[in-house]
């Protein structure tokens, strides 16, 4: 389907106010762009869509191996001796929704509302990560009157699930001495080093029992959290929905002898966990003492984290007896490790001030017919302290009789403080806002580094608008910031130096 027609069709799902927004050329890409389901590995109507639009400006485009798409726009009038610039953002984005909202992810274009200064989604993730990031580079992809060296804009795919793309590009097919990742999400923040990451996913299986006659149903749910990026956000104590549902049957069981017949908590690797679901049983004689000491139990913990997590709800609901629950001695083992799993920060950096350098996610728990798994996501900025992490929750989960898997690993990003692209930018920014931008590293994962592998020579910084509550529906983008950082990235473009 061609690009036109795939927007038309789509476009009535946008709200038109956000085509008004300055700089209309931005968020007019943004708008068409939120028309694309684009979920991490269903990237193929997103990737047909950027394809479509370099092809229609008549620039050289090609879509590589894996599916990253690449194009390349000479040099604009008097710029010709200027250093080759890769403008580089990821097409997939975090796909979220609140647990009252419907909507198909797989068919539904974003759903989008201004509120005040900040743009938002209605009830799912907006897609600003990193989709302002791709607006951006479309913007000036066609514009006519934007001073730029030769650009070589690449759009890789699955930065969110495995980081796939980058790892997927071949050295050779960029010529860029200079790499400008649009993936932070602080306006006044220079990116120079960002964590790598590794999953670890833990699995087994165990015996059904018949849930005897004497017990009844409750269903247990926690839910109302904010959830957010587990690299980002790791470090603002917010509440885990996985480590919360584990605390209440851990009591559960130690003070009424709860079984568990199955849970469904969290969802995405990358994002902390907003909410979590279990049917469980009960003895029927129980019953009273039972939700009196187990909402006694939620209202302290709904205390402990007021100030965080507001609207956090833990409901205890008499639901149908299950047919099935776990084996006792696979039971124990479950929520004991996962008491015991690290979850949160592991260790800050020593280096650098305030920098979060290993961390884990416990993301995904589900217990369901005979099966178990758990999936974490453990982030370090140093290698050996992201091993260590790692094999620290392979030997818990290992201890209840889980085969513990490690995979989609990737490195981090050295900072490079002697960087000249650094202090080009450093001092521009200094000049338009008349303040020192805050250069750092972060303990999300970017593609700078696994890109660096191939393309060692290659001068990197990371920068973007300001973004809250990414991988949430929460998520929003601050409209006065979207601004200033569209003002920062023309300037730098016109103040790139030439090649040596």
């Amino acid at each position: 389907m061609r690009y036109g027609i795939f927007v038309t069709l789509n476009l009535n799902r946008m709200n038109s106010t956000i085509k008004q927004l300055e700089p209309k050329a931005l968020w007019n890409h943004f708008a068409n762009l939120n028309a694309v389901p684009r979920a991490s590995k269903k990237e193929e109507r997103v990737i047909a869509f950027v394809k479509t639009f370099g092809e229609q400006l008549g620039l050289e485009t090609l879509v590589d191996a894996v599916g990253n798409v690449i194009i390349k726009k000479p040099a604009t009038q008097g710029m010709e001796t200027k250093k080759t610039v890769v403008l580089q953002s990821h097409l997939d984005m975090v796909h979220q929704k609140n647990n009252d909202t419907v909507f198909d992810f797989d068919t539904q274009g974003i759903d989008m509302v201004v509120d005040g200064d900040w743009v938002k989604a209605k009830g799912t993730t907006l897609g600003a990560d990193n989709g302002l990031g791709v607006a951006t580079i479309m913007a000036i992809l066609e514009s006519t009157n934007i001073p730029h060296p030769a650009i070589e804009a690449l759009f890789t795919i699955d930065e969110e699930t495995g980081m796939t793309g980058a790892k997927g590009l071949k050295g050779g097919l960029l010529t860029g001495e200079i790499l400008l990742n649009l993936d932070t999400e602080e306006d006044d923040e220079i990116g120079v080093g960002c964590a790598g990451g590794i999953d670890v996913t833990a699995t087994r299986t165990y015996k059904e029992e018949e849930t005897p006659e004497f017990k009844i149903g409750f269903k247990i749910t926690v839910k109302g959290l904010q959830g957010g990026h587990s690299g980002m956000q790791i470090h603002e104590g917010l509440g885990n929905a996985n480590k919360i549902m584990n605390r209440l049957l851990f009591d559960g069981f130690e003070n009424f002898g709860l079984r568990i017949s199955d849970i469904d908590g969290g969802s995405l690797r990358n994002a902390i966990p907003r909410e979590s679901n279990a049917i469980v049983a009960i003895d029927a004689l129980h019953e009273a003492v039972f939700l009196l000491e187990m909402n006694e139990q939620a209202d302290q913990i709904k205390t402990e984290l007021k100030t965080m997590e507001p609207d956090l709800e833990i409901l205890i609901s008499k639901t149908e007896t299950p047919k099935t629950i776990m084996d006792l001695g696979v039971q124990e083992g479950l929520t004991r490790a996962l008491y015991a799993a690290q979850n949160g920060v592991y260790r800050m950096s020593a280096d650098i001030p305030g920098l979060v350098e290993t961390s884990n996610n416990i993301a995904r728990v589900v217990v369901k017919n005979g099966e178990i798994m758990i999936a974490c996501l453990t982030r370090s900025s140093v290698e050996s302290s992201k091993l260590d992490l790692a094999n620290t929750l392979r030997a818990t989960f290992e201890l209840t009789g889980c085969e513990v898997e490690f995979s989609g690993d990737y490195p981090g990003w050295t900072p490079n403080m002697a960087s000249p692209i650094l202090n080009l930018m450093s001092k521009l920014y200094e000049d338009l806002t008349g303040t020192k931008p805050h250069v750092a590293a972060c303990h999300a994962g970017l593609e700078c580094g696994i890109l660096g592998t191939n393309y060692p020579t290659m001068d990197m910084i990371s920068f973007g608008p300001n973004i809250k509550g990414a991988h949430s529906p929460d998520e929003r983008a601050q409209i006065s910031s979207v601004q200033k950082f569209w003002k920062f990235v023309l300037e730098i473009l016109k103040q790139i130096p030439d090649r040596e």
